[in-house]
């Protein structure tokens, strides 16, 4: 456990440099290598924590799509067969009537009413109805925010990518390069949260 511990510290801790270590000439490439190695390591990080958000909350909405879709569906079947019960009662009332049966022709037009509309269980037409289009409203709003979340997932890989050869290649203007990009993935991220345009 304790080297686990110390292990953990070294990530976090800077150890002194032997001050007697041989330093590269001023501005050789060693010295410019070491810099952007020194700055790169903790930016990757950052720029992987923002892949991993904008790729659990493509999950999320991905979740929301398919659940809200498969939902919905399911109320506008039972929406379907409230219906068709409906429609059955609303015969058997006329055939009542028919008949002069005023008692049942009354317990089958409360039964009707009750197929159109039963706040008390959330069952009628009229609830079954609302109940589908909010599904199929946050199914919309997922949807329409999903391809920014992706695209926005997309640049903060390429961000990481054009920040690793800025190591290889020893290049500042890749590195801040790497910066502008992951603004872009930001801006997009920020798009697909709060959809400002």
């Amino acid at each position: 456990m304790a080297s686990l511990t110390e292990t953990v510290m070294k990530m976090f801790t800077k150890e002194a440099k032997d001050p007697n270590a041989p330093k590269p000439p001023a501005g050789s490439r060693a010295e410019r290598e070491a810099k952007i190695k020194d700055k790169a390591g903790m930016v990757i990080n950052l720029f992987a924590l923002f892949l991993a958000a904008t790729a659990w909350y493509g999950g999320k909405l991905s979740s929301t799509v398919l659940n809200d879709t498969i939902r919905a569906n399911d109320v506008y079947s039972f929406y379907q067969a409230k219906s068709i019960k409906s429609t059955l009662v609303e015969y058997e009332m006329d055939e009542a009537i028919a008949r002069s049966d005023t008692t049942k022709a009354e317990k089958l037009k409360a039964k009707m009413d009750r197929y159109e509309s039963d706040p008390a269980t959330g069952e009628g037409k009229k609830e079954l109805l609302e109940k589908a289009k909010k599904l199929e409203a946050e199914r919309d709003d997922a949807k329409t925010r999903g391809p920014w979340i992706g695209i926005a997932g997309t640049v903060f890989q390429l961000a990481i990518v054009i920040l690793s050869a800025s190591i290889l290649a020893v290049s500042m203007e890749l590195f801040w390069g790497s910066f502008i990009a992951a603004g872009i993935g930001l801006l997009l991220a920020s798009q697909g949260l709060f959809l400002w345009f």
